[in-house]
């Protein structure tokens, strides 16, 4: 009889310790994937049990929470939603997170270590963290100005402060409030069918994820990398351009919208932005060299690079290509491909003496309570040009605006240097233009840091042909947010 005791209960033992096995082996090891199962609601409904951090332009938030008393309870809540969508980016229940939403999700839903003194006794616990804040580098009248110049049109604006990388303003139209995508329900999903399907993409943020021929706009890097590079000495001394310009290798002719570009200076040349000098510097400088200074300014960057913390979308440069190529490229066209995000970082890396900063989105982090508990520092990206090289276009750059393609980008009473561009596209040039305006001011001398870089894309697909150009179209706009940023 005790031996059957101890049979049985040895047994027993062994059932018990399976069981306890087979627990372990559900809550430790699988647990992750029973997480991510898209049946299992229970992630879901704690996600959505409290609310979400906020974020905030300057002291002011832009988010909320609101109860809805159903099983995912809390549903987010966005004031100026259209205005702030290219930064907040969306919370939804059902179709996930963008912008900050998705890439400080962490924070904004409590999960973020940083929120809890024992991260460890959470993790077993499974209990819910107070959410924390994002505090934003936006500068709330800098994007109500660029929001409402660009006035319905399809574009983007970027503001930037050269010396530390903040980004004061980031815009694109046609926008969307996101709390139209909040919610789970029937609305929610025929909201989502109608941005989805919209021809003129109002989910697209197209400040840092859509790339554009940069056209004009980037002679200022190929001025820096002729100048770099010995090819420029003197920016004053004739180019030996000849007028129409046959590119290296072709039968191609290329010429100028404006006049007085044969044999001109890279001084005349960059103010009436004359394609025949450019390309033909381009070419002389060579693709090799032309793609390290391109990647000096942050082109072809890597993804770790590019993000703000939400993602942005390379710019590129092709760094295979015959003479011919090289120059088209060095007009900002061919393969060329830039964000404004990009270009407002050309400026500014020229606004700073040649010092590229890396843009950054995000101030601090705070937790429930308020106690900041992550700060962001401005960092060197690297050196886009000698200090020297800087200086000189940062005088061709004021000359495009005092006396060039640029005028209407003119402050009183500030240095303002700026380049246009006008980037052609479609089959055969046969699409509207972009517009481009890249630029920079400081209200006090020559001596003094820039306050403000901005670029300014316009799409202006309803516009004439002949209406669309940076100086037209762009230049204005940026104008606008350069004066509010020096008011």
């Amino acid at each position: 009889m005790i031996r059957c005791t101890r049979h049985t209960a040895a047994f027993s033992l062994l059932l018990l310790l399976a069981l306890l096995a087979g627990a372990g082996r559900v809550q430790v090891v699988q647990s992750a994937s029973y997480d991510d199962n898209p049946g299992n609601r229970r992630t879901q409904i704690a996600r959505w049990s409290q609310p979400r951090g906020d974020i905030y332009i300057g002291d002011r938030k832009v988010t909320g929470s609101t109860d809805t008393r159903q099983d995912l309870r809390y549903e987010r809540s966005y004031t100026a939603g259209d205005l702030y969508a290219p930064v907040t980016g969306h919370a939804s229940q059902g179709y996930g997170a963008t912008g900050l939403e998705s890439a400080e999700d962490d924070l904004l839903s409590g999960a973020d270590d940083r929120l809890a003194p024992f991260p460890f006794w959470h993790e077993i616990t499974r209990s819910l963290r107070p959410p924390g804040d994002v505090h934003t580098t936006i500068d709330r009248d800098l994007q109500r100005i660029a929001y409402d110049r660009l006035a319905g049109r399809k574009g983007a604006v970027v503001a930037l402060q050269p010396r530390t990388g903040r980004i004061l303003a980031l815009v694109s139209t046609p926008s969307y409030d996101p709390q139209q995508l909040s919610s789970n329900g029937r609305d929610t999903t025929a909201a989502w069918r109608r941005l989805t399907r919209d021809d003129d993409q109002p989910l697209l943020n197209r400040a840092i994820r859509q790339t554009y021929p940069p056209g004009s706009a980037f002679k200022v890097v190929t001025a820096a990398a002729a100048l770099e590079n010995g090819v420029v000495g003197d920016i004053d001394a004739p180019t030996r351009t000849p007028s129409p310009y046959r590119l290296t290798g072709s039968n191609t002719l290329l010429r100028n919208a404006s006049g007085g570009c044969a044999d001109a200076s890279l001084r005349d040349a960059f103010a009436a932005s004359c394609n025949t000098v450019f390309a033909k510097l381009g070419a002389e400088v060579g693709g090799e060299a032309m793609a390290a200074t391109a990647r000096a300014f942050g082109f072809n960057a890597g993804e770790d690079e590019l993000r703000l913390p939400s993602p942005a979308l390379p710019s590129v440069f092709a760094t295979r290509q015959d003479a011919a190529q090289v120059s088209l490229s060095a007009i900002g066209q061919y393969e060329t491909r830039a964000t404004p995000l990009q270009m407002a970082e050309v400026a500014a890396a020229v606004a700073n003496g040649g010092q590229r900063m890396r843009p950054y989105l995000v101030e601090r982090v705070t937790d429930g309570d308020g106690d900041t508990v992550g700060v962001t520092r401005p960092e060197v990206a690297g050196s886009a040009m000698r200090p020297m090289t800087a200086q000189l276009l940062q005088q061709m750059m004021v000359d495009v605006v005092e006396r060039g393609t640029g005028k209407r980008a003119a402050i009183k009473g500030a240095v303002v240097g700026g380049k246009t561009g006008t980037a052609q596209h479609g089959v055969e040039n046969s699409a509207i233009p972009y517009a481009w305006f890249i630029s920079w001011a400081k209200s006090g001398g020559a001596a003094s840091a820039a306050d403000v870089a901005v670029a300014v894309v316009v799409e202006d697909a309803e516009a004439h042909r002949a209406d669309v150009s940076g100086g037209g179209s762009a230049a204005p706009i940026a104008r606008e947010v350069m004066k509010a940023a020096l008011d």
